[in-house]
Parts: structure tokens; C-alpha cells; sequence
């Protein structure tokens, strides 16, 4: 039997996983998940599927042991176990200094900071740990950034691995530290606040309710909060709201709402983590001012601000436009009144939105556009303001508009084009509103002679917007005839259809016979597999040769083999997973 962890991801969102245990047609376990320490009570092999134990040695050998049958392929006796040399451990704030006693190597892999900065072994191992234990994640969580900065370069280095922070996890932390990529907790913090007769919970340590015994700190009692919070996680992990519940969880202490800051802001820079498309269903909650900052949100505003090009000939009179609980939002009573106003589709239409900014009406039905929900106060903030702002100049500047008609309630003085304020500070479908967007409309409607597009060549501005935004390139759209009935629009080339736009996934469903076409214009992120394999099913990371390490989650992927295409696939892992992630990285779609 191999000493070896028999996982695979059922649940991913950015950092954050679901590892199902053992078999992966039926595991015995999943993650987060919590590894029993010496002296803890009993647990559910379940909730604590994994017992670590370190000897009195210096340095200290750590060793890891499951306790349920993990290990393939016959899954037959408790196993994996691991050992490994922890070695000398300094404090991360002896940022220069060695150690000199390195840990050790193999299924069980423990990290400090300072092998971190020193171990050049690392980037070389022959072997892919199963666990890794960041032995001084205590002491970096008090420090700036370095919590994050080891955590985001333990992922990336070692995609396939469980990571576990020996003493950081609580109830109040898991949501966080789970989002950061943590897969495995312990009772360290529950056993100090129990014997000091408080209660770890959800939402932090408290004293204990009442003298009469209706609450106990004992450690019955505290592990009931930890299953209480890991089901939580599991929960938001398989719905897709996990971040709502790290915003909420954040405000738990000052550290944690740092920590999130920042590990926002690293996602923001860094390639190949995203989501291009959610299950029907998902919904993107923006309650909170550290919305803004959501790496979902970012990745759209940096697109809007830097990358996004209006449809051919659509950029000379801008329409700014509130945006609507309903989405799409043309589905909306008050975008019907907007457009019937306007009586003009010549006219770009972006609508003002938070957190996301600006969305073009081009765009209205992708991720993460059509599945946002915010609270509405009738208020921007100063940082709702600036971003729209600074998006609105962007977008202003890479195109040749020359009148912008506001009909939003965000104020803008706008320099080089003719500026008209609709809305008048009045409600927006209020009918002196709606008037003066409708004469000001015809007015410059007159004034210019544009004429209304028809509504194919308005499918095809919008299909070609949603190419450039969710592929490389809209080139493998060219002598494109669309077809057929609302919603399940049809994309025909030369009479073959070659893709429907999908109303469930909010984007392409792509044909056999659009291989070609987009293989000839490398309109798709490319994946390679081996020459040797006969590819039958889904892509594992066994049987690829070569990745675009810039693919996210949901990707439509072109497969190559030998230089040639051979088919389609979509993303289910986005490519800082590829190089070790066992398991199923992507799902095949089509193939010639």
C-alpha cells in the first residue's frame, strides 16, 4: 500500500479548496478539517481525520498520522503516516539569518519563514508533499504581510499540498484563514481558552454566559463551536459565498481585517487566479466596504479601466445609467422606461454601479456583472466615487466619445466632451427625469443622424464584447450569421454552428466545429497533452505536457496534441494548481 494521501478538490474559490479525503468516488472526510494533538478528547475520525505527535528531541521530529484508510489504491488500512525533522526554527523577524539545521523533506513537508527565504531545495523536490505545516504561523500572523506572503508562495509552490498552521485556527479565524488556503486546524487556541474558563467562538473569545451552568468552556463545548464554524465553511465553500462570510468573519479583531487587506491585494497581482464562469445559481454578495477590494471585483475594475473596448462604432455618445437589483438589467422596470427614453441603441449605455464601477450594457450578462447583489442606501461613498471616477476617465480616454449624456445619480465633471445632466437630482424613472433623458436624447440623435442598429448587429457587438472579454480575442467570430430564439442564440459560420450562447453559464457553449476557427486565431488559452496519451475523457495534471499558467477557473480551453488541436476543454482548477493538484483540472468538451 502507498504511503501516499488519496485526495482530490470538490469545492475551489480562488485560495480557498474542499479536499475530499481517500477514495474520490466515496470519501471518507473532507476539509477544513481539524488533526487531533496529544492530550485533546475525543473526536469524530470524520472531523479530525489526521493525529500529529512531536517527540522531546531537538531538533523535534513531527509526525502525522491518519486515522482513516486515506491511502489508494486499496484504501484498506489507516494511512498515510508521515515523519519529518522539523529543524531549527528562528523568528521570522531574523529575516537574514540561517538556521542552519534544515527540516525534512518528503510527504510531511514543516515550513518557517526562514527556510522559506533559505531552503533552496524547495523549488527542486523530487517528491510533492502531501501536508505542510507552517511551523511559525503564530508568530508571522503578529507581523505585517509575512502571514500572507508565506502562505501565497507555500500555494503556489505546492498547489497539491494540505497546508496546516499548527496553533492560528479558531472558530473566529477558519472562514479567513481558509479563503488564505488553510486546509487543517487544531484545538491549540480552544484548549488555552478553556483552561482559562473562556469560550472560543464564532465570533471570538467571550466569558461564559450566566453562573448557573447554562454554558461551559469545557471541551466539549468548545469543539461544538469549531463544528459549528467548519460546517459554515464547507457551506459558503459549495454555494459560492465564502467571501460574505470572510467579510464577516474579518471584523472578528483588527489582525484579521490586515491580513484580508492585504492578501486582497496580493491576489490582485498575481496570474492565473480567478473565476471567468459560476454555476447558474451563484450569487456575488457585496455587503460590505471590503467588497471593493474583493480580487473577483478588482479583476473586473482593472478589465473596465484598462483592457475593455467599446463595440466598432459605438464610442461617440456614452449614456451613463443607475444600475438595477433585477440583472440583466435590461430585464428591469426601470431600464425598460431608461431604454424607451433613450430611443436611440447607437448610444453606448454603461451603467454606475457598486462595487464593480462602470458595466457596459455589452456585458450586462456576464460574471461577474449579472450575478452581483449589493445593499442600496441612495448614498456613494468616497471610495465608491473615486474608483467610478478614475474608471469613467479611463474608459473616456481610450475612446473617441464626444457626448456623454449622465443619467445616474453619481456627479461627474467630465473635460472634452458635451456633458448633459438628465436625472436633474430627481429620482431617475421620475417622470421630469425621464422626460429630459428623452429630449436630450433626440436632441443629439438629431444633431449627429444616428440611426438605430439592428438588433442582430446588436447580438453580434455583444457576443464579440463577451469574446474579448472571457477569451483572448474575438477574431474566431468573423462571418458570424446568429440564429434562432431567445435566450439559446445560435452562432452558425459558413451554415455549422460553432457555438450557443448558454443563458446558464452566461456565456459561449462552444461547438466542435469552432476548433478550428479558434485554433487559427488563437482566440483560446492553450493546454498541450502528452504525444503518448489517447485522450478520452477529462484533463488530469498526468497527462499534460505543457499549460497557460494565466487560466482561471471556468476557462474555455483549446487541447493540443503535437502541435495540433484536438479539442476543447473548460477549467475546473485555474493554472497556479496545474503543475501538482491531483485530480481533475479540467473537464473535456468537445473533441475532433
Amino acid at each position: 500500500m502507498a504511503n501516499e494521501l488519496g485526495r482530490t478538490v470538490t469545492h475551489r474559490y480562488l485560495y480557498a479548496r474542499s479536499w475530499s479525503l481517500g477514495d474520490r468516488k466515496s470519501p471518507l472526510a473532507s476539509t477544513p478539517c481539524l488533526i487531533s494533538l496529544r492530550g485533546d478528547i475525543k473526536m469524530e475520525k470524520t472531523l479530525a481525520p489526521f493525529s500529529a505527535v512531536t517527540d522531546d528531541e531537538i531538533p523535534q521530529t513531527l509526525t502525522v498520522k491518519s486515522n482513516l484508510p486515506l491511502s489508494p489504491p486499496n484504501f484498506a488500512e489507516n494511512s498515510p503516516s508521515f515523519e519529518s525533522k522539523v529543524g531549527h526554527v528562528l523568528p521570522p523577524s531574523l529575516d537574514e539569518a540561517d538556521a542552519g539545521e534544515s527540516a525534512g523533506y518528503g510527504g510531511l513537508l514543516p515550513i518557517s519563514w526562514q527556510r522559506l527565504n533559505h531552503d533552496q531545495n524547495l523549488t527542486s523536490l523530487a517528491i510533492n508533499p502531501s501536508i505542510i505545516a507552517l511551523v511559525d504561523a503564530v508568530q508571522l500572523a503578529g507581523q505585517q504581510r509575512k502571514l500572507i506572503d508565506a502562505l501565497v508562495a507555500i500555494k503556489h509552490q505546492f498547489p497539491g499540498a494540505l497546508i496546516w498552521t499548527p496553533g492560528l485556527g479558531g472558530p473566529d479565524n477558519v472562514a479567513v484563514l481558509t479563503w488564505f488556503g488553510v486546509d487543517i486546524f487544531d484545538l491549540a487556541r480552544s484548549r488555552q481558552c478553556s483552561a482559562a474558563d473562556i469560550l472560543l467562538t464564532g465570533s471570538g473569545p467571550r466569558e461564559k454566559v450566566g453562573s448557573d451552568s447554562l454554558e461551559n468552556t469545557d471541551m466539549e463545548s468548545q469543539l461544538l463551536h469549531w463544528k459549528l464554524a467548519i460546517n459554515e465553511v464547507k457551506s459558503a465553500l459549495s454555494s459560492g459565498s465564502l467571501r460574505s462570510l470572510v467579510e464577516q468573519q474579518s471584523l472578528n479583531s483588527p489582525k484579521l481585517v490586515e491580513h484580508l487587506r492585504y492578501h486582497d491585494q496580493v491576489v490582485r497581482m498575481k496570474q492565473g487566479v480567478g473565476v471567468s464562469h459560476v454555476p447558474k445559481g451563484y450569487s456575488l454578495h457585496c455587503n460590505s466596504s471590503e467588497s471593493l477590494a474583493n480580487p473577483i471585483v478588482t479583476h473586473w475594475v482593472d478589465y473596465i479601466a484598462n483592457q475593455y473596448l467599446a463595440p466598432a462604432g459605438m464610442d461617440r455618445v456614452l449614456v451613463l445609467l443607475p444600475c438595477s437589483a433585477k440583472k440583466p438589467y435590461r430585464m428591469s422596470k426601470s431600464h425598460r422606461k431608461f431604454l424607451d427614453a433613450i430611443g436611440n441603441t447607437s448610444f453606448h449605455e454603461v451603467m454606475v454601479t457598486s462595487p464593480l464601477g462602470l458595466v457596459p450594457r455589452d456585458l450586462e450578462e456576464t460574471w461577474p456583472a449579472s450575478h452581483y447583489d449589493i445593499p442600496v442606501t441612495g448614498k456613494w461613498s468616497a471610495d465608491e466615487i473615486d474608483r467610478t471616477y478614475i474608471m469613467l476617465k479611463s474608459l473616456i480616454s481610450r475612446h473617441q466619445y464626444h457626448t456623454v449624456i449622465n443619467h445616474s445619480s453619481m456627479k461627474f465633471e467630465l473635460k472634452g466632451v458635451e456633458y448633459y445632466d438628465t436625472s436633474q437630482n430627481l429620482p431617475p424613472t421620475s417622470r421630469d427625469a425621464l422626460t429630459s433623458l428623452r429630449e436630450i436624447s433626440s436632441l443629439v440623435s438629431t444633431k449627429h443622424e444616428y440611426r438605430n442598429r439592428k438588433h442582430h448587429k446588436i447580438l453580434l457587438d455583444n457576443f464579440h464584447s463577451v469574446a474579448r472579454y472571457k477569451m483572448n480575442n474575438d477574431n474566431w467570430l468573423f462571418d458570424v450569421k446568429i440564429r434562432g430564439k431567445p435566450p439559446y442564440w445560435r452562432l452558425e459560420q459558413n451554415g455549422k454552428q460553432i457555438a450557443l450562447w448558454s443563458n446558464d453559464r452566461r456565456g459561449f457553449s462552444l461547438s466542435k466545429s469552432s476548433i478550428h476557427p479558434i485554433a487559427e486565431h488563437s482566440s483560446l488559452k492553450e493546454i498541450s497533452i502528452k504525444p503518448e496519451v489517447s485522450w478520452k475523457g477529462d484533463i488530469f495534471g498526468s497527462i499534460v505536457e505543457r499549460f497557460d499558467k494565466s487560466i482561471v477557473s471556468g476557462d474555455d480551453l483549446l487541447v493540443l496534441q503535437n502541435s495540433a488541436p484536438i479539442g476543447l476543454a473548460r477549467a475546473t482548477a485555474s493554472g497556479w494548481e496545474w503543475s501538482s493538484t491531483p485530480g481533475m483540472l479540467a473537464k473535456g468538451h468537445q473533441r475532433l
